[in-house]
């Protein structure tokens, strides 16, 4: 076990195993972040494979790796582009947190991951950062950034209104 982990999260492949993920999950209020369900098109090449029971992998992978922690220390990577996979998702991890990135410039739309993502204590961690980061070339940069980014924090707490998460 290293001696320090000094981040709040890192985000993990769960491919090699149970093995190569929990040692990552052995640090008290730190979490390990699964890949799932990314948003990029070449993510549909593997992860919506199915098996004999129609099961597919970003779904197996859920089913899996939730058993190695628990929703104090793991959450999942699930791409905003593919907001309506997060029912089926929330049927398999209910109560884990999922970072969403994806939404803004990528395509994802915040209320359409909040209807098919959200659980009785939110449970998403959204990310936009393309939108946010090429909100403008010039000097105005900084103004036009922090404008985006307060836009996108004042939609999601009226869905969290909305929902009577807050």
């Amino acid at each position: 076990q290293a001696s320090g982990f000094t981040c709040d999260a890192i985000t993990v492949a769960p491919y090699m195993g149970a093995d190569s993920v929990q040692p990552f999950l052995a640090f008290p209020g730190k979490w390990a972040i699964v890949l799932a369900l990314t948003s990029n098109k070449g993510s549909d090449d593997f992860q919506l494979l199915t098996d004999s029971t129609n099961t597919r992998l970003f779904e197996k992978v859920l089913q899996t790796t939730s058993t190695w922690g628990t929703t104090d220390n793991m959450m999942y990577v699930v791409g905003a582009t593919k907001a309506e996979m997060l029912k089926d998702i929330r049927k398999i991890v209910p109560g884990h947190f999922l970072l969403v990135p994806g939404v803004g410039a990528q395509g994802g739309d915040l209320n359409a991951v909040a209807t098919y993502g959200l659980n009785d204590h939110c449970g998403l961690l959204v990310n936009a950062s393309r939108s946010i980061l090429f909100a403008s070339g010039g000097t105005d940069f900084a103004e036009k950034a922090a404008l985006e980014a307060r836009s996108m924090q004042q939609e999601m707490a009226r869905i969290l209104l909305n929902n009577h998460l807050i």
